[in-house]
This record gives C-alpha cells, structure tokens and sequence, in this order.
C-alpha cells in the first residue's frame, strides 16, 4: 500500500451516514466563492473547523520532529551533499521543485490575499508531516510525483468512514476515500479546493505546484491573517483536526523560519514514523541529521522533545545538571536596530482609484545592513475607506535578503484628504514609520449639455425636459464627481439669483442652490424639475464640477398664453 501518512482521526464508529453528512457540511462551508472578511465583511467560512471537518478527512501523518536547532548559516553544498554550520543541516534542505512550488504559492496568495500572510514555510511545515516534501521530492520536472501517494483508505477501520465521492478518478478507489497527493488532500475536498499551479491547464492533485496552491487558498479561506496566532492555529487544525497535528507543524514551521537550503530532488530526508503506527515512506530508517530523534515504526506519538538547551532527562534547573548548554541565536527580527524608508514615493490618488506608488521599508540591523526574513505590518491607521488591495486595513509582509518589503498597492476609498499608513516590525519594539497618504476628490476637466431642447416654459409653470449634463476627465466619462447647480444672476456675477426659475426641496420649498450631486457611472448627472415664478426673462443656471468644469445654461421664462421667440443655444464657460 503505498500510504505515506500518520492518524488523523479514529472513529471506528462512524457510520456511512455520519460520514456522507460531514462531507456534506463541509462541501457547503467550504464552497468555491467564499467572501474574505475585512472590514465587517462576512464569510460562512469557521475560523475553527469542528473535528470532521478537514483538508485531508484527518488521515495520519508523519510524526518526526525537526531537529533542536537548525543550520545558522546557508549551507554549501560539496560532493557530500550539504554542509552547514548547525545541526539538522539534512532536514534543512527541501527539494528544489518542491521549494519552487511552496514559494511560487507564497507569491500568488500575497498578490491575491494579502491579508492572509501566508509563509511558504508554513506550505513545507504541512508538506513535511503529509509527504515527508513529497517523499523526498520524488517527483518529475513539471512537479509531478513520480508514484502516486496514497493515505489509508478511510472505511472506518481506525480512521474516519468516507464513502467514494469521486469515483476513483483521484484515489483510484470506487468504494472509499483516500487522501491523494503530497499535500494529501482527500478528493471531495480537492474537487472545490483544487487550483492550477504550474499553468498546464489541469488541476491535479498529484503535482506538487498545484497541491502547494490549493493548499495555500484552503489555508487562507475566510478572514485569517497567519500572521496572528489565533488565525495559524485554526488554519493548521483546519487542515486536520488534532493538538498533535498543530504541535508538530508548528515545530517543523519554526524550524523553517530558522534556515533552510535547496537540495537536488529525490534526495530530501524521508521521515519515519507516523501517527498511526503504519509502516515509513522509505524501506529503510531515514538518514537522521545531528539532533534528530526518529520514532521506530509503530510509535503512535511524538517523541518527547528535550527541554530547551539540554539532552533528554537533563534538568538544567538544578547545579550540575549536565548536558552543554549552547545560546540561542537572536531570530532575524531581534537583529533590527530600525525601520527606514526605501524609496517610496509620493502617495497620492484620486477617490476609488489605486495609488501608482507603494510603501516600501527596509529593516537593518545597528550597522545599516538589511536585515532579511522579518515581518513589517504596516496598517491604515483610523476610521477611513482607504484600504491595501482586497480591502484590507492591514498586512504583514516580510523582508527579502536586502531587507526590502514592499507593502501591496493602497487603494483609495471615497475619503478624501491626509491619511496615516504606519509600518512597524513585528515582535520587536521600535518606533514606527508614517506616511502620508493623500485622496482627492473626484475631478472633471469638461462638462457637456446632453440634448440642444431649448429651456422655456411660461411663468408659474414648469420646464418639461429635465436637464442633463455629462463630465469627462481628460477626454474619458467622469464617474463619482461632486457637482453644484446654481441659479446665477448673470455670466458675471456667479451669486446666487433672488428671483427667476428655481429648484424645490423635500419640503417643496424654492431653493436655487443644489450641491452634494453626483455624476453616474457613465459621467452623467440629470438635474431635478426646474419652475418658474412670475418673473420673465432670461434666466442662467450654472453648473460646475470639482476640478473646475463649468457649464452655463440659458433659461426663458415667458409670460403666461405669450408666444415663446427662440433664444440662443446654451453657451459654456
């Protein structure tokens, strides 16, 4: 059986209906066209999933445990294989394809889900106790496994009962489920879940790039920013719904962050033990890396880790405890000295339109160098529309190896004026860094009469043809413009008239001052009824924009039962 994988679930009991009702609950919770929450959005997405309820139907999974301390610098690599400078150089390195595959996710979910903070560490956490890195990156140059890899089949014996939902097209099984692929997915949840990571026009479980993405949304889904943990917590128990499960990626997560290195495909360390006892990946025990401890086959637990800085049994509270006691490295973050700008340029936009420019900021350490691997949040600061792409009020990025972040593109809501976006260094404190972000108004260069129909009607009436304008920016429609109409005494004197047509209130009271109009999608504004008093003449009405488009506009006031002579056609200004 070529089941890679350790328990995620024993329920014995469950019974075919149980089961088919869980998969059901969780194809409607986790349906493609799930809202992001931000900003009081909602999303039928739980931040916490209830035990059935899991990327992998909580199949078993690989139990091994990342080494105490990982590589302190980037290793090179000789005809041995990999050297480095720590311990657990061996389990440090990931294979290439699969590394490409995790980071190229990391990419896409940072453009398409800022919000999220994805690490791709945490996509090689998930994919070391699914996969053991797809069994060692055994796969092919487009990133397809070179074997099928299969959970359990899960008919109820020591894990969950989940009929066949696919017919076999993914697990090869007509009658029950099995998880599928190096990221382990069981097919009723891929058949939603599934993306096209490697461009090929397929959505296949199997390929590393595919698998990585799909698991990177699944991860994403709802509201949650990984970069708090409250929202990593419940993405990991959302993939499989155990404290174990959480514990051990959370491990390998850390041990990530702390250094890793690319190492040839088909040559990644394979794990041992698993969850359920079942028999490794490999014929034989993995190669273990300085520090290791490997369970043997059929440990259902994870090892107890030793306490921080001693072997295993050490009590390094008591004098004389034994065991050499070597300083933690200070992590990427403690190395900060201060946040500066990187170049960012002037941020200004119209309302409703994105900012040409981005925040950018570089973390170094107290000699200037850039410091790499760290993460900048850098929030909207009060009670404003302006958002980062996607709607969110916040992100968190993380520096490159120059110690550059660069935040996505800010979006303007319809605020106008200053507004505050602060970057600061996350798990560090240090003074922040401000910026000055700038909304204008709407704006329209030119205004147009729609229609040339003369504006006459007798005194005490009405004027039948409503008027309407349109504004243009720049030669294209001017959508959400703030627009004035007023009533003018004469093309010289722009104050507002004391007699002559006018508009009425709510109240049906003459006013000849409207302002707060606004143009449509498509540039147009149409005015509201126009009347007349006992006054006769020529009257003016006026019509201008933000930006500084005018428009004037004839008006003839006849007395009533005499007949109208034609006036001029409406003039501009």
């Amino acid at each position: 059986m070529a089941a890679l994988f350790g328990k995620r679930l024993r329920r014995s009991a469950m019974t075919t209906a149980v089961a088919a009702a869980a998969v059901a609950a969780l194809s409607a919770s986790q349906a493609p066209g799930l809202t992001d929450t931000q900003n009081g959005r909602q999303s039928t997405a739980d931040a916490t999933p209830s035990p059935g309820d899991s990327a992998t139907g909580n199949s078993p999974y690989y139990t091994d445990l990342p080494p105490l301390n990982s590589p302190t610098a980037p290793p090179s690599t000789g005809p041995g294989g990999p050297v480095g400078t720590g311990t657990g150089v061996n389990e440090a390195g990931i294979p290439a394809t699969v590394l490409d595959a995790y980071k190229k996710a990391e990419a896409e979910l940072a453009a398409t889900k800022p919000g999220c903070n994805l690490p791709w560490q945490l996509l090689a956490a998930i994919g070391k106790v699914e996969s053991g890195q797809a069994r060692g990156g055994n796969v092919d140059a487009n990133g397809t496994t070179l074997k099928p890899i299969l959970g359990p089949v899960l008919d109820g014996n020591g894990f969950a009962r989940i009929t066949d939902t696919d017919n076999g097209a993914y697990d090869g099984d007509t009658t029950h489920d099995r998880a599928v692929g190096p990221m382990q997915f069981i097919p009723s949840t891929w058949e939603w879940s599934g993306r096209d990571g490697n461009g090929d026009g397929k959505k296949d479980p199997n390929n590393i790039y595919d698998a990585a993405l799909a698991a990177g949304h699944y991860l994403c889904r709802g509201d949650r920013d990984l970069s708090q943990s409250g929202g990593l917590h419940a993405a990991i128990l959302s993939y499989n719904h155990s404290q174990e499960y959480l514990d051990t990626v959370l491990r390998w997560l850390e041990f990530y962050r702390k250094g890793t290195h690319e190492v040839p495909d088909g040559t990644g360390v394979q794990p041992g033990g698993r969850s359920d006892g079942g028999p490794s990946s490999s014929p034989s025990p993995s190669p273990s890396s300085p520090g290791t401890t490997s369970p043997s086959p059929g440990t259902s637990k994870p090892p107890k880790s030793p306490k921080p800085g001693g072997s295993p049994g050490t009590d390094l509270s008591k004098p004389g405890g034994g065991g050499s006691t070597s300083p933690t490295p200070p992590t990427p973050a403690e190395t900060v000295a201060r946040i500066e700008d990187a170049g960012t340029g002037t941020l200004d936009a119209t309302a409703g339109d994105a900012f040409a420019e981005r925040v950018a900021v570089r973390t170094e350490n107290a000699a200037g160098k850039g410091v790499g691997t760290v993460k900048v949040k850098l929030t909207v600061v009060g009670d404003t529309d302006l958002t980062f792409s996607g709607g969110f009020k916040s992100v968190t990025v993380v520096t490159d190896s120059t110690g550059k972040a660069t935040a996505p593109p800010l979006r303007a809501g319809e605020d106008t004026g200053e507004f505050t976006v602060r970057a600061t260094v996350v798990d560090r404190k240090l003074p922040g860094l401000d910026y000055t972000a700038t909304v204008s108004a709407r704006q329209a260069d030119a205004l147009t009469r729609v229609g040339d129909t003369e504006q006459t009607c007798e005194t005490g009436g009405q004027f039948a043809d409503p008027v309407q304008v349109r504004a243009t920016y720049k030669g294209d429609a001017a959508d959400g413009v703030a627009t004035t109409a007023t009533l003018i005494k004469s093309k010289d004197d722009a104050t507002e008239n004391d007699k002559g047509p006018y508009f009425k209130d709510a109240d049906g009271k003459a006013i000849r001052t409207l302002k707060g109009l606004k143009t449509d999608g498509d540039g147009r504004l149409q005015l509201p009824r126009i009347y007349a008093d006992d006054a006769t003449g020529t009257f003016l009405l006026r019509v201008s924009t933000t930006g500084g488009a005018t428009l004037t506009i004839e008006l003839k006031v006849t007395a009533a039962g005499a007949t109208a002579t034609p006036s001029a056609l409406p003039s501009a200004t």
